[in-house]
C-alpha cells in the first residue's frame, strides 16, 4: 500500500547509532585476545535486547541460520556470532564501567543534532530523574559482588541493583537514559553497596563527562539530607527533591509557623493545582545552615481525587515558576513509568535472568539492555521511519514482533528497509517497500 513517506534523521538513524556503539566496543580491551572479539560478543548481546529475544537459548539456536547471520552482520555489524555460552564467558570479564562511553557518545550525538533543545526545562536547565531498581534476586545463585539481604529465618537473598538516571521533560514521552550505575559489592568488601553511594558515583561521573551541562536532579525523599545536598552543590547541580513528614520531621515542624504564599493553577485538562510555598527554610537542626525552598502541591484531578506532593528545591520560588517546578517534580515518575515499567512490560524482559556469571555478567547485560532502550528512545523521538512503523503497529510489543519476523525470514541490508516494510508493507520475496 502506498502512503505518506516519513524521513529518516540521517545522523541519528539506527544504523549510525549502532555503528557508533560498535566503535566504542572495539576500543574495549580484554585479557582474552583470542577467539571471537569482545566487540562481536557485545554487539551480539546488544542485538539480543534490540530484537527483544526472550532468551539467550533462542538466540543460540538461530545463530547458525544463514539469514540471521547475514542480518546480524549487515544491521548489527557482527562479523562472527558467538554461542550463548561463549558470549556469557567473554562478557563476564568486561567491566561495566567500560560501557559508559557508549552512552556518552550517543548523548553527544543527540546534543550535536540539537535534539536536547526540546528538553530544556527552566532557565536552560535540564531535568534528570534518578532512581534505583533491582535487576537480579535469588536465594541460590550468587557471586562475590552480590549484595546480601539476611532474613530472620537464616536465609539469604542475593541481589544486584542499578541506579538509573534519565533526561526527562513533563511534556515529552521519550526519556534519554544515561549509564546506569551498578549497586553491588566491590572486590573484598564486607558491606553492601547502597543507593546513596551509587548516586555519588553516578552524578560525579556525569559531571566529569559533562562539566558545563545545566542540570536539575529530581530525586525521592531518601536524598533529602544535608550531605547529599552539599554534594549536589559541589557538583553545581540544581535539585527538586521529595520530602516527607517522616523523613524530614524538623522541616515540617518548622513550617507550621511559616508564612506560606499560595498560587492556584487550573490547566485545560480540568485539573486544579493548589501550590503553597516559602523560601529560606532550614533543612534540619543538624544542617541549619542549609536553606531550602519548600513547595507543597495539592493536585486535584478532573474527577475530584486529591493527591499531596511536597518538595524542596534550590530554585527561589515565586508565583511565576512554582507551577513549572511542581510539574518538574511530578515528572520524576517518568524514571519509573517510562523507563523501568517499559523495560519490564514492553518486550525488554528486564526482570528475566539472561545470565548471572561470576564477576560482571549481570551488570553487563543490564547495560546492554539500557543501551538498546536508549537507541529505541532516540529513534522514537527523532526517526520518522521508526515513528511511522510504531504508528502502524500501534504498540511496541507488536512492533518488536514484526521486527523479529522480518529479521528471521528476510535478507536485510538497511534498517530503513525494516521500518519502511513495517510501516508500508513490502513485495513478496523482497524486503522492499511496496510503493504500488
Amino acid at each position: 500500500m502506498g502512503g505518506t513517506w516519513a524521513k529518516e534523521k540521517k545522523h541519528l538513524c539506527t544504523k549510525n547509532l549502532l555503528r557508533e556503539i560498535k566503535k566504542t566496543f572495539q576500543s574495549i580491551e580484554s585479557s582474552h585476545n583470542r577467539g571471537i572479539s569482545v566487540a562481536d560478543c557485545l554487539m551480539s548481546g546488544l542485538a539480543v535486547f534490540g530484537l527483544k529475544y526472550p532468551s539467550l537459548l533462542q538466540f543460540d539456536q538461530s545463530r547458525h541460520d544463514e539469514v540471521l547471520s547475514h542480518n546480524l552482520k549487515s544491521l548489527y555489524f557482527v562479523d562472527t556470532v558467538p554461542s550463548d555460552t561463549y558470549m556469557r564467558e567473554r562478557l563476564d570479564e568486561i567491566d561495566p564501567l567500560s560501557l559508559r562511553r557508549g552512552f556518552n557518545n550517543i548523548f553527544s550525538m543527540i546534543q550535536r543534532n540539537k535534539v536536547l533543545e526540546s528538553y530544556a526545562f527552566l532557565n536552560e536547565h535540564y531535568l534528570f530523574a534518578v532512581d534505583g531498581s533491582g535487576i537480579f534476586s535469588s536465594q541460590k545463585v550468587h557471586c562475590t559482588s552480590c549484595c546480601e539481604k539476611h532474613h530472620r529465618d537464616g536465609t539469604v537473598t542475593y541481589q544486584h541493583q542499578i541506579l538509573a538516571m534519565s533526561l526527562i521533560h513533563p511534556d515529552i514521552k521519550e526519556v534519554i537514559s544515561s549509564y546506569p550505575e551498578p549497586i553491588s559489592k566491590e572486590d573484598g568488601a564486607s558491606k553492601n553497596d547502597c543507593e546513596s553511594n551509587a548516586a555519588k558515583r553516578l552524578l560525579a561521573a556525569f559531571r566529569k563527562d559533562h562539566p558545563h551541562f545545566k542540570m536539575v536532579v529530581v530525586q525521592d525523599a531518601l536524598s533529602a539530607n544535608g550531605p547529599h545536598i552539599r554534594f549536589l552543590q559541589e557538583l553545581n547541580m540544581r535539585y527538586i527533591i521529595n520530602v516527607t513528614p517522616d523523613g524530614n520531621s524538623f522541616l515540617f515542624q518548622w513550617l507550621k509557623g511559616a508564612d506560606m504564599e499560595e498560587h492556584v493553577v487550573t490547566p485545560v485538562d480540568g485539573s486544579k493545582w493548589t501550590l503553597r510555598f516559602t523560601n529560606g527554610v532550614p533543612l534540619n537542626d543538624a544542617n541549619y545552615d542549609i536553606k531550602v525552598n519548600f513547595l507543597e502541591c495539592l493536585f486535584e484531578d478532573s474527577k475530584g481525587k486529591v493527591i499531596r506532593f511536597t518538595w524542596i528545591t534550590d530554585f527561589n520560588l515565586n508565583k511565576q515558576n512554582v507551577y513549572k517546578i511542581a510539574r518538574g517534580g511530578r515528572a520524576r515518575w517518568k524514571i519509573e513509568n517510562e523507563t523501568f515499567n517499559t523495560l519490564k512490560n514492553q518486550g525488554y524482559e528486564f526482570e528475566h535472568n539472561y545470565g548471572h556469571g561470576y564477576k560482571y555478567l549481570c551488570h553487563v547485560f543490564a547495560n546492554l539492555m539500557m543501551l538498546a532502550f536508549l537507541i529505541d528512545q532516540v529513534q522514537q523521538r527523532c526517526c520518522g521511519l521508526f515513528q511511522a512503523a510504531l504508528k502502524k503497529t500501534v504498540s511496541r510489543i507488536v512492533l518488536w514482533e514484526r521486527l523479529r519476523s522480518l529479521f528471521f525470514h528476510h535478507f536485510i541490508q538497511e534498517w530503513s528497509d525494516v521500518w519502511n516494510a513495517i510501516a508500508h508493507g513490502f513485495k513478496r520475496g523482497l524486503l522492499a517497500p511496496d510503493t504500488s
